[in-house]
């Protein structure tokens, strides 16, 4: 049997081993606190990964374009309401061993913030209001939404334990929002494209991995049961692979590029802070400090400079 939410209580606070145990569960567990605890749950600060259903459009030099920026403003939407069913889903599912996590344990579900039942009830009120937006703007987009949905349930209840396709899985989930952006406004994403973002998938989600062993290294936190069979030799190798072939593949693409922009240069500029910017990353992977991608992007200035660098290079390619 698990272990109650007032036990888990009891050992880090040993001052409410006298209250009641009804007392305890109301004040955790009041109707304003267990609505902030599903929406904490449904992250919406990992909402800014869905940008990258504007990359298409982007690329395509139709960004401008008002009716092919509506349907990616839709596909933004209903993948956040999607991507936050998976996260209502994974934080239940792996409640008790987020009480054993030194961070996780504060996490709403882990806490007692908010019942299991209630965040299943969420998952599938935040599932089903996605889907009925992607409707706004394309069939075809929701079903790229459905086959997110259905893989990303297929990592929640047992693909995650399996090492590498554990890996790929949460590798596709960005390049589904990638190509989430082309499906919703109809265009057609080049073979460069995917690459490009597959392979930025896979460093990325390699190096959240090697920041995990890193934390367990250091710490003896408790991790999933799939990383105990990586090492962190392994997940560098994989990271470092990943980000050769990304500057590779992205390289590639900028020659391309290049011949559909009548010779531009600045293709071949937007290379220099594509690769500064994927070094720099790297140096936090190295670190063991990526455990959250977002976070990086959003505290990292030198990183944002970079990328507001790059996508000035682009938008010259594109639009001018």
């Amino acid at each position: 049997m698990t272990k109650s939410v007032n036990e888990t209580d009891v050992e880090t606070t040993p001052d409410t081993e006298s209250k009641p145990d009804t007392e305890q569960t109301e004040v955790k567990r009041g109707p304003v606190r267990m609505a902030l605890g599903v929406v904490k749950t449904a992250r919406p600060r990992q909402w800014a990964k869905n940008v990258l259903v504007f990359v298409a459009p982007f690329t395509a030099a139709q960004i401008t374009n008002g009716g092919v920026l509506l349907d990616a403003l839709i596909a933004f939407v209903a993948f956040s309401l999607v991507a936050s069913s998976v996260y209502l889903i994974n934080d239940a599912i792996d409640v008790e061993a987020d009480r054993a996590h030194p961070t996780k344990r504060n996490r709403p579900i882990a806490a007692g913030i908010v019942p299991v039942p209630l965040a299943y009830a969420g998952a599938v009120v935040f599932f089903l209001a996605g889907l009925g937006v992607s409707f706004l703007a394309s069939p075809q987009l929701a079903i790229v939404l459905g086959v997110y949905e259905a893989v990303q349930l297929g990592y929640c209840f047992g693909l995650k334990h399996q090492p590498v396709v554990d890996l790929a899985i949460v590798g596709s989930g960005f390049l589904m929002r990638a190509m989430a952006g082309g499906v919703a406004a109809g265009i057609a994403l080049s073979q460069w494209f995917l690459l490009v973002t597959a392979f930025g998938s896979l460093f990325m989600v390699a190096g959240k991995r090697y920041a995990e062993i890193m934390l367990f290294e250091r710490t003896g936190a408790k991790i999933r049961s799939s990383l105990k069979k990586y090492s962190s030799s392994y997940l560098r190798f994989v990271w470092a692979t990943a980000a050769a072939i990304l500057i590779m593949s992205y390289s590639l693409w900028a020659f391309t590029l290049r011949e559909g922009a009548h010779g531009s240069i600045w293709p071949m500029i937007s290379m220099v802070p594509f690769v500064i910017a994927v070094l720099r990353y790297a140096v936090d992977v190295d670190g063991g400090t990526a455990g959250e991608p977002e976070e990086i992007v959003l505290k990292d200035r030198v990183l944002q400079v970079l990328g507001v660098l790059w996508v000035a290079t682009l938008a010259v390619t594109f639009y001018l």
